[in-house]
Parts: C-alpha cells; sequence; structure tokens
C-alpha cells in the first residue's frame, strides 16, 4: 500500500533545518554494540544538557560478524545502553528495543516499543518546536515511524549518520546499506533531514589510544570505560588511528558552526547503492565538512569536567 506523506514546503522544511537555537528536544537511535563510537556518541550527548534534553534512546537492528540477526543485534544494543546509563547514573533515561528485523517492503513498518515510542512523543510535539531525532545506526526504527504514522514529519527533525558524500563513488555505508527500504523512506518521505555522510565527511573525525589516554581516560569511571572500549578495538595500535563517526551528530546539535552544511535536492539511493541526484526533489540539509579538532576540544571538555 502506498503511504501519503503530508505536504511541506521547502521554506517550512529548510526553517525546521536551520541550526538548532538553545535547547532542544532529543531521542536518539543507535545500534550501541556494534561498534566503539555509539559509546562515545551516547555519552557526548549525555553530558551536553545545556543543549540535549535527553528524552529516549532506542536500540537499532544490525547485523554483522557481532550479531548472529538484527534481532541479537538489537537486543546487544538494548543491553549496551543500559550499561553506559548505569555507569554515568543516568537510568532515569527510557530505552526501548526496536525492531527485530529489518522492512521487507517498502512501505511496511516494522512494529517496534521503539517505533510506538517515536510515533507517541512526535505527536505530542508542536510542530514549531520540533523532536530531533538522532539516527547512528541502520534507520529501520525512524522509518518505520513514519510508514506507521505520516504526520510526524510535520513535527520531527531527522540527524542521521549514514551513507557517504554525494560525490563519493558509491554510497555503500553499513548504517544506509542494512535496510535499503528503510533508508529510502528517509529521503523519499520528506521528513526535514540533517544528512552526515561518513567517507568524506564524517571520516575526519579519527582519534589515536594516545589522545584517548591522555584526554578521556583521566575523566573517572566513565572515562575508563571508554579507554578500554577504544584500547581493545585494535591489538596493535602502532601508527593508527580510528574513525569515532558517530559524534558527529552531536557535534551538529551542539555546534553546528563545527560541521558547516549546505541545502540539496534529496538525493535516490539506486539498487546498487549509488546516488542519483534529481534537482526537483524537496530539499535536505546536507553537512559537507567537520572541524575535527573543535568537536574532539568539545567532546573532551566535558569529560574532563564530568563526575562519573
Amino acid at each position: 500500500m502506498e503511504i501519503i506523506y503530508p505536504a511541506m514546503t521547502d521554506g517550512e522544511r529548510v526553517r525546521k533545518l536551520e541550526s538548532p537555537a538553545g535547547q532542544i528536544k532529543m531521542v536518539l537511535d543507535t545500534d550501541t554494540f556494534n561498534e566503539i563510537d555509539d559509546q562515545f556518541a551516547v555519552i557526548y550527548a549525555l553530558l551536553s544538557p545545556e543543549r540535549i534534553e535527553f528524552q529516549a534512546l532506542y536500540a537499532a537492528p544490525f547485523h554483522n560478524d557481532l550479531s548472529t540477526g538484527p534481532k541479537d543485534g538489537m537486543e546487544k544494543s538494548y543491553e549496551e545502553i543500559h550499561r553506559i546509563l548505569k555507569l554515568m547514573n543516568r537510568e532515569d533515561v527510557p530505552v526501548y528495543r526496536g525492531s527485530e528485523s529489518y522492512l521487507t517492503a517498502p512501505h511496511t513498518p516494522v512494529d517496534s516499543s521503539a517505533a510506538q515510542n517515536l510515533v507517541e512523543r512526535a505527536m505530542a510535539c508542536d510542530p514549531a518546536n520540533p523532536l530531533y531525532v538522532v539516527g547512528i545506526g541502520a534507520i529501520t526504527n525512524i522509518a518505520s515511524a513514519i510508514l506507521m504514522e505520516p504526520r510526524i514529519i510535520e513535527r520531527i527533525v531527522v540527524v542521521w549518520l549514514g551513507g557517504h558524500a554525494i560525490d563519493w563513488h558509491d554510497t555503500r555505508e553499513f548504517n544506509l546499506e542494512q535496510d535499503l527500504h528503510a533508508s529510502r523512506v528517509i529521503f523519499d518521505s520528506g521528513v526535514p533531514l540533517m544528512l552526515i555522510p561518513c567517507m568524506g565527511v564524517a571520516s575526519n573525525l579519527r582519534t589515536t589510544l594516545s589522545e584517548v589516554r591522555d584526554y578521556v581516560l583521566p575523566s573517572g569511571a566513565i572515562g575508563a570505560y571508554l579507554y578500554e572500549t577504544y584500547k581493545n578495538c585494535k591489538d596493535d595500535h602502532f601508527a593508527y588511528s580510528r574513525v569515532i563517526w558517530d559524534i558527529s551528530v552531536i557535534a551538529w546539535l551542539n555546534q553546528s558552526n563545527t560541521v558547516p552544511s549546505r541545502l540539496i535536492p534529496s538525493p535516490r539511493i539506486s539498487a546498487d547503492y549509488r546516488w542519483s541526484v534529481d534537482s526537483t526533489r524537496h530539499l535536505i540539509r546536507c553537512a559537507s565538512y567537520i572541524d575535527r579538532d573543535a568537536v574532539f576540544h568539545d567532546l573532551f571538555t566535558k569529560l574532563k569536567q564530568a563526575s562519573y
């Protein structure tokens, strides 16, 4: 069944995609057990209460060598979220299980507690004060919520780390390619979207074991947790740096000037995972660069000031 999305003008959409002002309401959708960068992003967001009113966390599905399938990945992420919240004494933040599978058809949502909660929270928002829905994994939960209740696109702004830069040779990126149907929903529905590409943009956010040792490890139990997580990601750290992709979305919410962006027509995704640009499509905002030093300075400063 074809879904009818609410009509929004580009003017309305562009206004919602302006740099966030003041404190915003946010939910975070994360495949937390998949990589080491989700943990940094969750903690970065929790350490930014002056900008972010943390509403809820959603466990996203993932499938790679760390899970037996999307359901197992989601469950492991759900458990990892709770470990982080316990370390930070923030067990007051609600956590919801997400999808146990990916979308099986273009307009068929996957029901979950996360998708249901997102619909409920979004519909309670004033369109003039939207809910920021931040995704750092497969976009299944968020796309499912949109398909379940298309009217939420008038009440949310999606901020997603997904795909590669528009001029990259392909967009075969883990978050985007896991659920092609869901990814297409995000680009086709007209929902206000701030896209942060991986290769060519977020790939700038590299750090090293020595830097994490100097500026993260001293920050109590949570610093030790992040340090051990980083250290254990590789046996030999000689001449090695790693991208902490997921902090990019939190950086834009905290200091949008560190993540320059531009308005572009919403691209289409081909069957072989390439961008196709159509100038007649609605506008989205797309990051073009990230000031690596400024972002890590903000993160390290907040960790240093924390007392966990």
